[in-house]
């Protein structure tokens, strides 16, 4: 086990006509000793290329990296003591699974006893049986192939073990189960991990923490739950949860002594959201009254009135139901209010029809609300929206 540790990590590439590009900017890091980190974002944030400078595939523009306290900058990728999986696998196609494992220790001239003892060990880890060993890596599956290069890094025993994607090419069951398998390694290995992944399903059921990126820079460290529930800003609010947290532009205004929140109405609508704040809320956001800003709330805290008879009148609203999704354990409900659409997450289907009128309840005691310092126009990141493109990060305000 080893910790590592990225201090103040810069890289830049030349782009067009001498322009720099910034890949990775600032990123400060400690995974502890044993610890699975996952580094998540969109296509392009960096999360890939900072997993290539922990390898030293790719050189540090700026910064330091450390790996059991050894500055590692200028250490070659065969002298850092890591072994890393890859998407593709990168088996050779001419050698056995017992070669291909065994590989990496020969170069080193390892015995060949210990080689013997070292691949059979993670065959058995693994579930790789004799006849595997014995086949070439056109002969398996795509899982197969991926706990090949699973065993292949674990023969070396390494520090550090770097996973760059390794689930992408498999299938949806597969990569379901490859992810227990990967945890289950973990536990029983107790080795520090990095990994990365796009899949923030991959990144909130595997983590011991959570590495969130955009554009380059760490938008959020923290353990899956905490990203969840405490989202630094509205990117990592609208990135983290399958359907993302529902957002709406608003102002907050007093009204009867009380602070709520008051939805801006596009597209022409005369109505919207009107929801009071929790009352342990309202010291916390009275600095931005009369102020824009965003009000955060996940698809599972939105119920229908009927199921709630003592909830508040304030939290309490009428909505259009559009289109049902039928999940199995739970149903998704897109629903409109004026012209906004937001979603709902129920154990059971609502009880009305497309195109009824559905009463809701909203948990305020759950709300996320976020700044809008800079006035960036409102952009509900739903399923028709790239997330990749949708720039504005304004941070938590409670």
């Amino acid at each position: 086990m080893a910790k590592v540790l990225i201090e103040n990590v810069y890289k830049t590439y030349a782009g067009d006509r001498g322009a720099e590009v910034v890949a990775v900017e600032n990123a400060n890091l400690e995974v502890e000793s044993g610890e699975f980190m996952v580094f998540v974002g969109p296509s392009g944030c960096g999360k890939s290329t900072t997993l290539r400078m922990i390898a030293g595939l790719e050189e540090i523009s700026q910064g330091s990296i450390y790996i059991d306290g050894r500055k590692v900058n200028d250490v070659a990728p065969k002298d850092r003591d890591i072994a890393m999986v890859f998407q593709n696998y990168a088996l050779y196609p001419h050698m056995t699974v017992y070669k291909n494992m065994a590989f990496g220790l020969q170069l080193r001239n390892y015995p060949k006893a210990e080689i013997d003892a070292r691949v059979k060990e993670a065959a058995q880890i693994l579930g790789l049986t004799p006849e595997m060993l014995a086949r070439k890596p056109k002969a398996l599956s795509g899982g197969q192939r991926q706990r090949v290069a699973l065993g292949r890094a674990i023969v070396r025993k390494p520090k550090v073990f770097l996973f760059d994607e390794p689930l992408s090419n498999l299938d949806a069951k597969m990569r379901v189960q490859m992810r227990a398998e990967i945890s289950k390694l973990h536990n029983r290995l107790d080795t520090t991990m990095i990994y990365v992944t796009h899949d923030q399903v991959e990144a909130m059921t595997m983590g011991d923490r959570i590495c969130l990126m955009k554009d380059g820079r760490i938008q959020q460290v923290a353990q899956p739950l905490e990203i969840y529930h405490q989202p630094a800003n509205m990117f990592v609010a609208a990135f983290i949860g399958s359907p993302p947290m529902n957002l709406f532009a608003g102002t907050l205004i007093e009204k009867g002594g009380k602070l709520w929140f008051s939805e801006t109405p596009r597209n022409g609508s005369e109505s919207g959201l009107l929801l009071e704040t929790e009352p342990d809320h309202a010291p916390l956001l009275a600095p931005w009254r009369d102020q824009k800003v965003y009000l955060g709330l996940r698809t599972e805290d939105l119920t229908e009135r009927a199921a709630h008879a003592g909830a508040s009148a304030g939290h309490a609203f009428t909505s259009t139901l559009e289109v049902v999704e039928p999940m199995g354990a739970e149903t998704f409900s897109y629903l409109t209010t004026g012209n906004h659409e937001f979603i709902a997450r129920t154990p059971l289907p609502l009880p009305e029809k497309v195109g009824d009128k559905v009463s809701l309840v909203a948990n305020m005691k759950k709300s996320h609300f976020f700044e809008a310092a800079d006035q960036a126009p409102f952009r509900k990141p739903t399923r028709e929206i790239d997330i990749e493109k949708w720039q504005t990060a304004c941070r938590r305000i409670v």
